[in-house]
């Protein structure tokens, strides 16, 4: 399945008054480019600081944590006319902190019969009369939330990843189609694809900068990320709520729900998903949870193309969060510079030229500013097929590492792997269920 498909095609020649000539210096040229793919055949999104003024939109938020209110602060400072008007989280305590600082902040005040709690509060925030949703819950529960929201008609943004399994592949790529057939807009959170930087470089190596792409390497090291010690009082499903990123059942391992920002880059940049996976990962510092520390992934491509994935949360090691792109005439590097197979500096995003162009520059601002665009010009754009792509390369990487095996894209797409538990509650569970994979055979 190639991720062309659902690229949507368009507003290129708008994009280049947006995006182009000013913010772009080519350090040298001449050189006949072959383009990878024509204009029109790939996204290039509108920009501008701020999203056009139109018909008033209600939006609900279902999920409370941090990224929810992060999504909640950029949503309302990418667009005039949105209110804040339902809440939903299977803790009454997000929801009530949530509420408060929508208000302190923002001066809307969110309804009481408005706010929601419990596993089933994602359908009735969105039954409540919205006309956007946020999805920012923990990722295994988020195409569950996709589908309902998408059946009622309701217009979504999707935190990356956008599943956990393969079963949540498959739904997220069924209710992307849904979207499409019922004309509307859902944007995910890779942000990268409304980083200014990122976007000119996307255009750029869709020109043929760099001729036909050979290869990459893709970086997510960084320090431990938060976790929650158990309290007093917490149920098991409570503790692993709330300590979501450390369990791979909720979060889908860090190489999923972290590193597929990385690995997103590379099949966006390329337009296709790696056919294989080998891999290998281990744990060693990690406190709670049953997920790895460390991954190295090789992903082949088609016509014998190699990326190199490697993701680490561990404190006290060398930091590393970066994209590298090599082609046939040169490389790109994540830090906005194109170099030909000589070393020599041929392309620099010109970040002066676009702070005088533009006053936002956060790519979390700026893809709300498209996705409320879209809505309000009454355009279809879904990004939902695109993000489940590049969240099963992550979630194939993955499992060659759990198991030490060579793991196929159609095998793993096609897997029976369904990680919900039967019984949503908040009570007991099996956690002998929950242990850190071991690959291989012991001696």
């Amino acid at each position: 399945m190639n991720r062309r498909s659902f690229l949507t095609a368009g507003a290129a020649a708008g994009a280049a008054g947006l995006l182009g000539g000013a913010l772009l210096t080519s350090c040298s040229g001449g050189n006949k480019q072959k383009p990878l793919r024509e204009p029109g055949s790939y996204y290039i999104p509108e920009l501008p600081d701020k999203a056009i003024d139109g018909r008033p939109l209600k939006a609900g938020l279902i999920g409370c944590g941090g990224r929810g209110n992060g999504a909640v602060d950029n949503l309302l400072e990418a667009a005039n006319g949105i209110t804040i008007t339902a809440l939903g989280d299977v803790f009454p305590d997000r929801v009530e902190a949530t509420r408060k600082a929508i208000a302190e902040k923002h001066g809307q005040e969110v309804p009481a019969d408005h706010c929601f709690t419990g596993f089933d509060a994602y359908q009735k925030v969105i039954d409540s009369g919205v006309d956007m949703v946020i999805v920012t819950t923990p990722p295994a529960f988020r195409p569950i939330h996709f589908q309902y929201a998408t059946s009622k008609g309701v217009h979504s943004f999707l935190e990356k990843p956008v599943c956990v399994d393969a079963k949540g592949y498959r739904t997220m790529m069924a209710t992307a189609k849904q979207a499409e057939a019922k004309g509307l807009c859902v944007v995910t959170g890779t942000q990268r694809h409304h980083e200014r930087s990122y976007v000119a470089a996307f255009e750029k190596i869709q020109e043929g900068i760099i001729g036909e792409i050979t290869g990459g390497n893709v970086y997510w090291n960084q320090g431990m990320l938060w976790y929650r010690e158990r309290q007093a009082g917490w149920s098991d499903m409570e503790w692993m709520i709330r300590d979501w990123v450390n369990w791979k059942w909720l979060s889908g391992d860090h190489i999923v729900e972290q590193h597929v920002h990385n690995i997103d880059v590379f099949t966006w940049m390329t337009g296709k998903h790696p056919i294989k996976a080998t891999a290998f990962g281990s744990r060693q510092r990690r406190v709670t949870g049953d997920q790895y520390d460390n991954f190295s992934v090789d992903f082949e491509f088609e016509n014998g193309v190699h990326l190199h994935s490697m993701c680490r949360q561990i404190d006290g090691c060398s930091s590393n969060i970066s994209e590298h792109v090599q082609g046939t005439k040169g490389v790109w590097h994540s830090n906005g510079e194109i170099y030909d197979l000589k070393g020599n500096l041929i392309w620099k995003y010109d970040d002066e030229a676009a702070k005088n162009a533009f006053s936002q520059h956060n790519p979390y601002v700026l893809e709300h500013v498209d996705w409320v665009n879209h809505i309000r010009k009454g355009e279809t754009h879904v990004e939902a097929a695109e993000t489940a792509l590049s969240t099963l390369a992550g979630i194939m990487g993955r499992e060659a590492a759990y198991t030490g095996a060579t793991v196929e894209w159609d095998q793993m797409s096609a897997a029976d792997q369904d990680w919900i538990p039967e019984k949503l509650e908040l009570g007991k569970m099996d956690m002998s269920a929950y242990t850190v994979p071991v690959p291989g055979t012991a001696k």
